[in-house]
Parts: C-alpha cells; structure tokens; sequence
C-alpha cells in the first residue's frame, strides 16, 4: 500500500497522487509545505529532494550568476509547485545522505525537473561538483 508521496516502504508502491497544497517561500519557522531552493522542498513536513535535477545552489551562492539563477529556479519550482496535484516518484535511493526524501515530482505526465531543464534553470542531476557560475 502506497502512502501520500510514497514516503513509506511499501514493497512495489513507488509512487502515490498527492492532493493539492498551496506552498510558500521557507522562512525561520516550522517548515511544513514550501519552497527551499530549486531542488529542494517541504512537502506535509517532510523534506524532499527532486531527485533528477540540480538547479543553483543558494546557501550561499558561490557567485551572483549562481545567486540569481538560484532565485529564479526557487520561484519557478514554487509557481509549479501551487498549479496543482502533483505525483512523487521514489528514486533508486529513498534518502540523500541529508536525510531528504528523493523523489522525481510529476505535474501531469511531465517531470517538474524536465520543465525546469528546458527553461534553463535547472540541468540533469550527473553527481555533485560543476559550478554554476562558470
């Protein structure tokens, strides 16, 4: 049996509809239901990481380019986030070695990260270590 976002072990159940949620920017606060980063977010209080993308990193920046192409791909993932049911995908590895969820995020029939790809502000996750700001 699946549980809401496929959180749960559940032997085949990889994936699960999620109903819709209306996310925010993270402030200091509790960190129930919004938007980290570009690849990162809360989701009912558990943190999840789009797992086929890496977008530019925000804290910190290693550059202004990286900054504010960062900020870009944290407000579009919130746009995309807030315009409906999404459906969350387990990856081959259910947590990062940071303790979030992995998860490949679909709005309909189309990746989240697929949709930020092709509008620049993200690219194929390839493993860690190329810079946004050459």
């Amino acid at each position: 049996m699946a549980t809401i976002c496929g959180f749960a072990n559940a032997g085949s159940a990889q994936q699960s509809k999620a109903a819709n949620a209306t996310f925010s920017i993270c402030g200091n606060g509790q960190r129930m239901t919004c938007v980290v980063d570009g690849d990162t977010f809360w989701f009912r209080g558990a943190k999840i990481r789009i797992a086929d993308i890496d977008t530019p990193e925000l804290s910190p920046p290693r550059c202004e380019r990286e900054r504010q192409r960062g900020m870009a791909a944290k407000q579009r993932l919130l746009e995309i986030l807030n315009s409906g049911p999404l459906l969350f995908k387990r990856a081959a590895q259910d947590e990062d070695r940071f303790g979030r969820k992995l998860r490949v995020v679909h709005r309909g029939d189309r990746s989240v990260g697929d949709i930020l790809v092709a509008e620049g502000l993200a690219r194929k996750w390839e493993g860690s270590g190329q810079s946004w700001c050459d």
